[in-house]
């Protein structure tokens, strides 16, 4: 199947099914359709994107109309529709992010991956996209690639990060410069002890 080409049919493996089946039985009778979002979630873990053939099933599944589910898919920009790479690299260009520097991150990641914006990688590893805010703006510049985020990051340590990617290990999450969650760089400024005094001055 080329990488555009539509599958013919979808049907969740057991694994997939037993959650999925659990994730409807929380819903009362008659709201089954609420599942429609963690549906469609399961079967881009299990795909690596939302075909029309795992919509459809979908569908069934929770007695909707094909073209409500697809509204659903097409509406919010975590489904993929289209074949992606087994590691989804999405690089934030947002206003923050872009100001310290999302421009040499962008740079950096298609060079090392050979891709523009919306292209995988020729060894079939990595998607590129480019996204609005994500979030972390204390800490940009920022890509999250699948399901975890890598924060100030420099060309240099987007680079590295893609290269442990590609050598099978799983770089840590979080900022790449050695700073604590979002505290400030250099450390915590309040709240700097655990404890705290309930007597009064």
């Amino acid at each position: 199947m080329s990488m555009h080409e539509q599958p013919t049919s979808f049907a969740f493996t057991p694994e997939y099914l037993a959650k999925a089946n659990i994730i409807i039985a929380r819903y009362p009778q008659g709201r089954q359709q609420s599942a429609v979002m963690p549906l469609l979630d399961l079967a881009q873990r299990q795909e690596g994107w939302v075909s029309t053939a795992a919509i459809e099933t979908i569908a069934a599944m929770l007695d909707m109309a094909p073209i409500r589910v697809q509204e659903v898919a097409t509406f919010y920009t975590m489904y993929n529709h289209q074949p992606m790479g087994k590691h989804h690299v999405q690089v934030c260009t947002n206003i923050c992010c872009q100001l310290t520097g999302s421009d040499g991150i962008v740079d950096s990641l298609k060079f090392a991956l050979g891709v523009e914006f919306g292209d995988t990688s020729k060894d079939g590893l990595f998607t590129l996209s480019e996204v609005e805010c994500l979030g972390a703006c204390a800490n940009a510049p920022m890509m999250q690639i699948d399901d975890d985020y890598y924060e100030d990051l420099t060309p240099e340590s987007a680079r590295a990060i893609i290269d442990a990617f590609r050598q099978g290990q799983t770089p840590k999450p979080g900022p790449q410069n050695g700073r604590i969650n979002s505290a400030p760089e250099g450390g915590p400024t309040t709240l700097t002890t655990l404890s705290f005094s309930s007597e009064k001055a």
